[in-house]
């Protein structure tokens, strides 16, 4: 029986919290493009020239003898991938006894499809593997892959780097140029399809919807793991695998390599288009509550109600009453004869639309039949995000309409929130308001390492706006060895002694901030926050950002200053003595279809001043997945191994996997090294993207869920 090491845990608990009941789920669709060894589109160990369907994202754990890969992928659009891949070389002192028992590497890849299969061309890929790290997995390739009706496929390429290192045919583009410690975390371009070629290709054969046969010329000798390390006997070039496909979003493969090892994989395949669950559950909604018509009863429509000492307070009493079932709580409410406003704070539904369609049918059924507009603010953090104003009339007229989401939206404006009239309701009953939770959670500390323990998380509500919260973490196991060393860098240590903020102490004050958000003027958002801001730097950060609801444009401004935190977690800062101003101005941009970009200009904790660039894909249902690039002006010497700050995120939410209404969700950023190079500090609440979840670019593609 192969080994399963403890950092397991580490690679898996991003995926298996989402993925551990799939097999309990209805079929999705098939998968009809398998992933290799490394979690990229492929054979066994060797790409092809497919791409996975857009929008597939998998995590994918193998195992060969003594070497571990744990890999995210994402089919980013129709042609292009990214994974990132943990690597864990066991065993590593076999040959130098001296050494660590041990090496891990993180890996970036990018993978593109410039043909499509078509009746008689060759889908085709071009890949770069590893374009980021310290290049020992670092290779490129051109694969081609003809499918022969539905059960066989072929794959030919050519592999530079590690896939030409067996067979190879030469230098066709030059001699490769050798990696130093001062190319780590850097993207190694001038090596790019430089050294010797070599040929790779390889059959795969479906024999039923379940078991497929794979078998492949390999063009990866092993150097490092035979040749240097020892750690595997490279006998043969042929791979042999059985694959089981059980379901749609999980397949397990074996494999017979290169003439010595077994190879076992698991996949997890994930669609965020598609919920798991099949659907969120819920409470049913309530039907709209048409008006009698004023022929037939015109004094339902008298307005000397609004005149009425107590009318407001009652009315609010019972709109209060009625959302509480869907966890959203009425914050203010103005109402006149005609028209009625209400802010309401959305707890629980996580399409925004949706709350605000649970708001307009209780409107309906609780507002006197002369209010005819309905205005609907959501709220958070205390702050007016958008106001969707919606005619009663529209409702009812609309309700059982065809393509009633449509029509409404047509209907429907929606602008900025501007202030509370003067005659609005207050309740003094709402603030102050205590929340607390404990979760178990889990921090990644090293290439396929971390620890496991719980959060205790608490705010404190003050007044709409003001937030006193914080949240402590407690260690309970860890797969690390629990020993940890200053860093090297020339940079101050802002990021590349994170081992030691995780080692130095079983209990850590996370966060402790007293946030003050605000909405100054038409467009402009602002937030204060102080206090201890994250694990390793404390102090006060401030952010203004003007964001038209229907703009596709924002611009942010930011300013910190910061204090380095003692390692022990606790309240000390005489360990490093450091502190600094930093600052940042940014853009975010709507590109459509769910893709949207962001620009980061200004200076970094450590001092350096450049750039950071991301893009993320987001979904209707709340997943999002992307990528952050930084470049700045600090020299390679002080750089060091770990590179500018890059990598790849992704958000999940659990009511996708769970079906359960809840907004909460799992947040992971994966990055190949902690260098210290453009870190910017973690501050919480930054304005951006929770006030985008209520303007026009989050709310019309889900608007469909305003009748749900």
């Amino acid at each position: 029986m192969l080994p399963m090491p403890r950092s397991l845990l580490a690679a898996l608990a991003a995926s298996t919290m989402i993925g551990a009941g799939l097999l309990a789920f209805p079929a999705l669709a098939e998968m009809t493009k398998s992933l290799n060894l490394n979690g990229a589109t492929g054979l066994i160990d060797m790409p092809s020239g497919e791409a996975q369907d857009d929008a597939t994202f998998s995590f994918n754990f193998a195992n060969i003898g003594p070497l571990t890969r744990a890999t995210f992928s994402f089919q980013f659009s129709e042609r292009l991938s990214a994974s990132f891949r943990f690597n864990t070389w066991r065993d590593w002192n076999t040959l130098f006894p001296a050494e660590k028992d041990k090496e891990t590497d993180r890996s970036i890849d990018l993978h593109y499809q410039v043909v499509k299969e078509s009746g008689y061309l060759p889908a085709v890929t071009i890949g770069v593997i590893d374009l980021a790290g310290k290049g020992m997995m670092a290779s490129e390739y051109v694969a081609a892959t003809k499918g022969f009706g539905d059960k066989l496929k072929v794959t030919a390429g050519l592999g530079w780097g590690r896939m030409g290192s067996n067979g190879g045919i030469g230098a066709p583009f030059g001699n490769r140029p050798t990696l130093s410690s001062s190319d780590y975390g850097k993207i190694h371009i001038d090596q790019w399809f430089r050294g010797d070629a070599a040929f790779f290709g390889g059959v795969e054969y479906k024999l039923n919807d379940r078991w497929t046969l794979k078998g492949e010329y390999s063009s990866d000798a092993y150097l490092l793991e035979d040749d240097q390390r020892g750690l595997i006997e490279h006998d043969s070039p042929l791979n042999f695998g059985i694959e089981y496909q059980k379901g749609p979003n999980v397949r397990f493969g074996a494999y017979s390599l290169y003439g010595s090892e077994v190879g076992l994989v698991l996949h997890v395949i994930l669609d965020p288009k598609h919920r798991a669950s099949g659907g969120v559950m819920g409470a049913a909604p309530d039907p709209v509550k048409a008006r009698p018509s004023r022929s037939a009863n015109s004094g339902a429509y008298d307005s000397s109600w609004a005149t009425q000492a107590g009318a407001g307070p009652a009315l609010r009493t019972v709109l209060a009453t009625r959302l509480a079932k869907d966890g959203i709580v009425v914050e203010d409410m103005a109402v006149t004869a005609d028209r009625v406003e209400v802010r309401i704070r959305n707890g629980r539904i996580d399409a925004g639309a949706q709350a605000i369609g649970r708001t307009a049918r209780a409107l309906s059924h609780v507002m006197p039949a002369s209010v005819e507009v309905f205005e609907i603010v959501p709220m958070v953090n205390g702050v007016g995000v958008s106001k969707v104003t919606i005619r009663r009339s529209d409702l009812e007229d609309l309700e059982f309409a065809a393509d009633n989401a449509t029509a409404l939206r047509e209907r429907v404006s929606i602008t900025d929130a501007g202030q509370m009239p003067d005659y609005a309701l207050g309740d003094a009953g709402l603030y102050p308001k205590f929340h607390w939770g404990l979760k178990p959670a889990l921090r990644m500390t090293a290439p396929m390492e971390g620890d496991v323990g719980a959060r205790l998380s608490a705010s404190y509500d003050l007044s709409p706006g003001l937030v006193l919260s914080g949240s402590i973490y407690g260690r309970l196991y860890s797969t690390s060895d629990g020993s940890a060393d200053p860093s090297a860098s020339i940079l101050p240590h802002v990021r590349s002694d994170g081992g030691l903020y995780n080692e130095n102490s079983d209990i850590a004050l996370e966060r402790l901030t007293m946030a003050w958000y605000a909405h100054p003027a038409e467009n402009l958002y602002s937030r204060v926050t102080l206090g201890y801001l994250e694990r390793m730097h404390a102090g006060v950060s401030g952010e203004l950002l003007w964001a038209p609801v229907e703009s596709k444009l924002a611009i942010g401004a930011e300013l910190n200053y910061t204090k380095q935190r003692n390692t022990d977690g606790a309240f000390g800062f005489d360990e490093y003595d450091y502190d600094i101003v930093t600052g940042h101005v940014s853009a975010y941009y709507d590109f459509g279809n769910g893709y949207l970009g962001q620009l980061d200009v200004g200076k970094y904790l450590a001092g350096d001043v450049g750039a950071t660039v991301s893009i993320d894909r987001v979904f209707v249902n709340g997943w999002r997945v992307g990528a952050f690039a930084t470049v700045t002006d600090a020299s390679d010497a002080e750089l060091g191994a770990g590179g500018y700050d890059k990598g790849i995120r992704f958000t999940i939410p659990l009511n996708w996997a769970l079906g359960n209404q809840t907004n909460s969700k799992l947040d992971v950023a994966l990055r190949p090294a902690g260098g210290d190079g453009g870190a910017r500090v973690d501050v919480d609440g930054r304005l951006f993207q929770w006030i985008r979840d209520y303007h026009t670019g989050a709310l019309d593609p889900e608007w469909g869920r305003v009748w749900r």
